[in-house]
């Protein structure tokens, strides 16, 4: 019987080695896994490569992650805002090398290795640092430049609901780049507020398919102050 739920976030992280390639999903804050990060903290693991969007905000999530020290490498396409003041200083003292893609290119990127595509020509970045040492061609008098897909060992997502069999659905914004990174890693692990018995998902309405998923979690739902529940991003 195919099951992939896991009893916990540290049994479902385990596994993970040092010098993994790991992306995390998410847009600022809308979707991003904090219990699944949390529980990479908490796994130990080091050296690590993370893709996401951003680097984080304050000194949580995935910002805790790099406060550790453990991330060697983070690529992203919007690392710096008001409160981004950990991913500063870690990448101004050298302690953390960044590959800045735009966001276009990196959604692109994430989903041209979960689709096979050995590459591809995109306008964005021809004439900028960013295509430094790239190849570029003129297509139909239009410069492009060639990029490759970003490949990942494990991917980190939050979805709303998922069944036994590893099948997501996800909860408006928060969807984001979670069902695309869950196509371009060897191994996807994803967060979920419900779990449902097999069937009861409208196939219309999953997003991400089980062959896609190895293990889901289930997350209780954030407490209010007022006491009662509310439906995190």
């Amino acid at each position: 019987m195919i099951n992939k739920i896991a009893n916990s976030v540290a049994q479902a992280l385990d596994g993970i080695k040092d010098g993994a390639t790991i992306m995390i999903g998410g847009f600022g804050t809308a979707g991003i896994p904090n219990e699944l990060i949390d529980g990479l903290i908490a796994h130990g693991a080091k050296d690590l490569t993370i893709v996401n969007n951003n680097a984080g905000n304050g000194e949580q999530g995935l910002a805790g992650l790099l406060k550790t020290g453990r991330v060697r490498k983070i690529i992203c396409s919007f690392p710096r805002q008001t409160d981004s003041y950990v991913f500063d200083e870690l990448y101004r003292s050298g302690k953390l090398e960044l590959e800045l893609v735009p966001q276009g290119n990196l959604s692109e990127r994430i989903r041209a290795a979960g689709a096979g595509i050995g590459a591809f020509f995109t306008p964005t970045g021809y004439g900028t640092e960013l295509a430094k040492g790239k190849e570029t061609r003129l297509i139909d008098g239009k410069y492009y430049v060639l990029e490759y897909p970003i490949q990942g060992d494990v991917a980190l997502i939050k979805a709303e609901s998922g069944d036994r069999w590893g099948n997501l659905t996800y909860r408006m914004t928060a969807r984001n780049f979670g069902p695309s990174m869950a196509m371009a890693c060897k191994r996807t692990v994803a967060s979920v507020h419900e779990i449902v018995e097999l069937g009861a998902l409208d196939p219309e309405t999953i997003v991400t398919p089980a062959i896609f998923v190895s293990q889901i979690v289930k997350i209780p739902r954030q407490a209010t102050q007022a006491g009662g529940f509310k439906k995190t991003a």
